[in-house]
């Protein structure tokens, strides 16, 4: 299925500059101050859009409306994004960021794991769903400032101990639909990095804008 036409793409993809380290708008090439004072635990984001108008409804529907079928044209708008991002880290290895079996049960499909298939075959790259889990179900996260966010997933992230040999040393893509505060990234990074892993960077089809900066 074709999901993304090429006008709107053009239309509502413009080029823009971001932090390199969590994907947001910045107005100068280089990290954005919140980050220079507090750097995050994982080492780049990179994202296709800002989310909004019309991505996310599309985002929605793929998400919440049993429509897996998007991931395909979300995929690949995500995958061109990262080929034409200036110096970006090389990934060997895309994890889904994982839901928890309740989360699961609700909407059908983790549609983090969908997206980390379709970029594993992009980019020619391993994707694993199995590597990173969710111990404990989490309250929804919408809403919530990132404070309240990052103790929401408060040991709520785990690598399974049977799969921690394929991240030693690695770079790895943690892929995901949407970061908002970037806590639920934050966390997944921290899981990571004890496990072993080298390098984290955050895949996303779409970035929760400052307040205000969205249009």
């Amino acid at each position: 299925m074709r999901a993304l036409c090429h006008d709107c793409v053009a239309r509502f993809k413009p080029a823009v500059l971001r932090c390199p380290r969590c994907a947001l708008k910045v107005a100068s090439a280089g990290p954005c101050g919140a980050c220079l004072r507090e750097p995050p635990a994982f080492d780049q984001a990179l994202t296709a859009v800002d989310f909004g108008f019309p991505w996310d409804g599309l985002i929605t529907r793929f998400k919440f409306h049993q429509q897996p079928e998007l991931a395909r044209g979300l995929g690949g708008l995500l995958a061109e994004s990262i080929r034409n991002a200036p110096a970006p880290l090389q990934p060997t290895l895309a994890l889904p960021m994982p839901l928890s079996a309740q989360r699961l049960r609700e909407r059908g499909f983790n549609q983090a794991r969908e997206l980390a298939r379709q970029l594993g075959r992009a980019l020619d790259i391993e994707a694993s769903p199995h590597v990173l889990g969710r111990l404990r179900d989490t309250p929804h996260q919408v809403g919530l400032s990132r404070t309240q966010r990052q103790a929401n997933l408060n040991d709520a992230l785990w690598v399974d101990p049977a799969q921690g040999a394929r991240i030693q040393g690695r770079c790895v893509a943690l892929v995901d639909d949407v970061m908002t505060t970037g806590a639920s990234a934050n966390a997944a990074a921290h899981a990571l990095r004890l496990a072993g892993a080298a390098q984290v960077v955050v895949w996303v089809v779409a970035r929760t804008p400052r307040p205000g900066e969205l249009g």
